[in-house]
């Protein structure tokens, strides 16, 4: 059996061009993304007489954080969303976190959706600045640390 396989939008995509939203709202533009995977757990169930191997079935699903890079800007829109989600911005809110959808959309060179990752009751865990260093000539950067609960993946997304 054979099968074709076309690569999205035709051509081979790079990794450089991706677009971050929150409920449909554009966070912003990143240099680097991370986390975006998930592994499958296997759980050993050993059979008394079978010597040859060790039955395994799937067990939980691993879905780790996902990390957000990218230079400084005059926006504080990742630093108020982790904010409103701990400290007295959850307290505000009578302890209750608003979990949200995070949409992570690979693009190609013309500005063209190929592929969505929809990551699905995700809220920020971490900030963090830039690093100073008086010796240093680095452009200053932020990032972004998002737990959620996984994600589902979308082709052709509009």
């Amino acid at each position: 059996m054979t099968t074709s396989i076309t690569p999205l939008g035709g051509d081979y995509s790079t990794n450089g061009y991706f677009l971050v939203e929150i409920q449909g709202v554009e966070l912003g533009i990143f240099r680097e993304l991370s986390g975006l995977q998930v592994t499958v757990e296997t759980v050993p169930i050993p059979e008394g007489g079978q010597n040859g191997y060790v039955r395994k079935v799937p067990g939980r699903m691993d879905w780790p954080n996902l990390v957000l890079k990218r230079g400084m800007t005059d926006s504080d829109v990742m630093l108020n969303w982790l904010n409103k989600s701990s400290g007295q911005g959850f307290a505000a809110e009578s302890n209750k976190l608003t979990r949200t959808t995070v949409s992570i959309t690979a693009m190609d060179s013309s500005g063209n959706r190929l592929r969505a990752w929809n990551v699905v009751d995700a809220f920020p865990v971490r900030w963090k600045g830039p690093d100073f260093n008086v010796e240093g000539n680095e452009a200053l950067h932020e990032e972004l640390e998002i737990t959620h609960h996984g994600f589902t993946a979308e082709t052709d997304p509009q």
